[in-house]
């Protein structure tokens, strides 16, 4: 009986058995959506490399991280796999592993992106079988990077005899993205997946593409960024910095990173959105009096810029934006993913309406 033991446990454990044999294709042979710029130093990151000498620190370090990054397919494997590398490999003590380095795959089902499973990251080298035993026929694939680390390397693995190819479907629609400019939240702190970021959520919902220029505690009107920003095409920009910018902040900055992006946008339209009333406002008196302060200083601005005879600029406030029941963030700021869909439901109309326009 002993010599079947070992023959047995290869038949349980084995990969190749349970899901046969699996064939993986350099990611870089598909579109790549949510960068602002081709002119990077590596594929998967956000910020142009002629910034390296210029950007703060953070904030190009930050740019290195793939949050709203997202791989395009088309495959009619009944297996989908992946093997990635991380950059830095972090952890955190308030965020998912799979939300920091982790990838989420979902799939275009009668125009609606329907989430399949993830990719659960074990370090710095990566991988999972995402979904197996699904009937093989032809599907459109979108695969989400992760929001707090970056990927040096990614591949596709599939079925040996099944094939992938670019996407025969144009969604989410690339024309005219949208671009949002923020904080931790933006890049998707504290998401349980990538996929849940609110950027990510929009895009889908919307159908299309959204750029997340998020920078964690950095989003600090630097004038680099707005020079990015102004290089897109965009059909709509999101200024989402009030929770990082502090008030002298915004009062010596924004004015001039708005302009800078309106010189060369001078039509599309320009949403300011509210610090967020975080969860423990409510006990934290500081805290509280730092975001009235905040959206005050905002409104002022946007005011003035109203004042000054600007155009398709538009304000959103704050109010009812994660609940009145304290349940939407895991540390009383960043957002669970209760926090990021009522984000994303109260975003969503506004948005929908300015796209329409």
């Amino acid at each position: 009986m002993r010599k079947y033991f070992l023959p047995l446990l290869l038949f349980i454990f084995s990969p190749l058995i349970l899901f046969g044999q699996i064939t993986y294709h350099d990611a870089s042979q598909f579109p790549l959506l949510g960068k602002a710029t081709t002119h990077t130093a590596t594929r998967y990151e956000r910020l142009p490399d002629s910034l390296e000498q210029i950007s703060r620190k953070p904030v190009w370090e930050l740019g290195k991280c793939s949050a709203g990054l997202a791989i395009r397919f088309r495959s009619n494997s009944t297996t989908i796999a992946a093997k990635w590398e991380v950059l830095y490999d972090r952890n955190m003590n308030h965020m998912t592993p799979t939300g920091i380095k982790g990838l989420d795959l979902y799939a275009l089902v009668d125009d609606t992106w329907r989430f399949v499973n993830s990719g659960r990251p074990q370090g710095k080298t990566n991988e999972a079988i995402i979904i197996t035993n699904m009937e093989a026929m032809e599907r459109e694939y979108m695969l989400y990077l992760p929001l707090y680390d970056g990927i040096t390397g990614i591949s596709i693995g599939i079925d040996s005899n099944a094939s992938v190819s670019l996407p025969a479907v144009d969604l989410p629609i690339r024309k005219k993205p949208v671009v949002c400019y923020g904080t931790s939240i933006l890049q998707g702190g504290c998401a349980s997946r990538p996929g849940m970021a609110h950027s990510n959520i929009l895009s889908r919902w919307l159908n299309r593409e959204f750029i997340n220029l998020g920078f964690s505690g950095n989003a600090l009107l630097d004038y680099e960024i707005a020079e990015v920003i102004a290089e897109v095409d965009a059909s709509l920009y999101i200024f989402d910095f009030v929770p990082n910018a502090t008030v002298q902040q915004m009062q010596e900055k924004a004015a001039h990173f708005f302009d800078i992006i309106r010189t060369r946008r001078p039509d599309t339209p320009i949403l300011f959105v509210e610090d967020p009333i975080f969860t423990h406002t409510f006990f934290d008196q500081r805290v509280y009096k730092e975001v009235n302060s905040k959206n005050k200083t905002i409104h002022e601005i946007f005011q003035t810029l109203k004042a000054h005879g600007e155009k398709n600029i538009y304000f959103l406030s704050s109010k009812d934006m994660l609940g009145d029941d304290g349940e939407a963030t895991v540390d009383g700021i960043h957002f669970t993913d209760v926090g990021f869909m009522r984000y994303s439901e109260l975003l969503y109309p506004v948005i929908q309406k300015l796209l329409n326009q």
